[in-house]
């Protein structure tokens, strides 16, 4: 059974050789495609250094656009969803490749494990809502990119979030399809945002994505379509 990591990353020089490097430390893992999404660093270069296949998007269209795009690419039966900035800690991902090998859930989330805090909280709590108001679930981290699916799972969903709402949308849909879905803490790590003028206006960027998924969601026309 191929396992394939997708690591979606923009400007993430510093981070993304650590976080594939971790990566490749999971036996089980078949490929690991990086897709830089139209970055003006040096991302692609440190993750092919790193041993990464490399995606490179000319231009910046958003977390969810660079999501599909991986999967699309992926050959794998099994998709881990990998934040570029977790460095060693994504190492941690093996746990979550298990659950789903093993068949105990249909998709398999990351629940970190961490006592920072910043901002008013308010993107996590529109996420909450979100996911609870259309499958009554209650996640402990709504927001979490990390995360681990069967190929068959994402095959069925329509998945036409745009930038930072693919989270939430990939719950909210694959619940209402009636998948298995499980939340594991792990200590995991990632960048952290404060509160300086570029942590605001990233967070900002995150609550108008969900407030775009929340007004302009769609039901499928057909399963799988895209």
């Amino acid at each position: 059974m191929l396992v394939s990591a997708v690591v979606p990353a923009y400007n993430e020089e510093e981070r993304v050789g650590k976080t594939v490097q971790a990566l490749k430390k999971i036996p089980v893992l078949g490929e690991i495609i990086v897709v830089d999404d139209g970055s003006t660093d040096r991302t692609a270069v440190e993750a092919w250094k790193a041993g990464a296949l490399i995606c490179r998007l000319s231009i910046n269209g958003g977390k969810s656009e660079a999501m599909r795009e991986g999967a699309r690419l992926a050959r794998g039966d099994i998709l881990a969803f990998v934040d570029a900035d977790l460095e060693e800690t994504a190492q941690e991902f093996n746990w979550l490749i298990d659950a789903v090998i093993n068949d105990e859930a249909d998709m398999v989330i990351a629940a970190l494990k961490s006592s920072r805090r910043a901002g008013l909280g308010l993107v996590k709590a529109l996420a909450f809502w979100t996911i609870y108001k259309n499958t009554g679930m209650k996640m402990t981290a709504p927001l979490s990119g990390q995360r681990v699916l069967k190929r068959a799972l994402y095959e069925s969903l329509y998945f036409s979030a745009d930038g930072y709402a693919a989270e939430v949308a990939l719950t909210v849909e694959s619940l209402q399809k009636g998948f298995r879905v499980k939340e594991i803490p792990l200590e995991m790590s990632h960048r952290f945002h404060g509160n300086d003028l570029n942590s605001f206006m990233h967070r900002g960027h995150q609550f108008y994505d969900l407030i775009k998924l929340i007004i302009g969601s769609r039901r499928p026309a057909g399963a799988g379509e895209r």
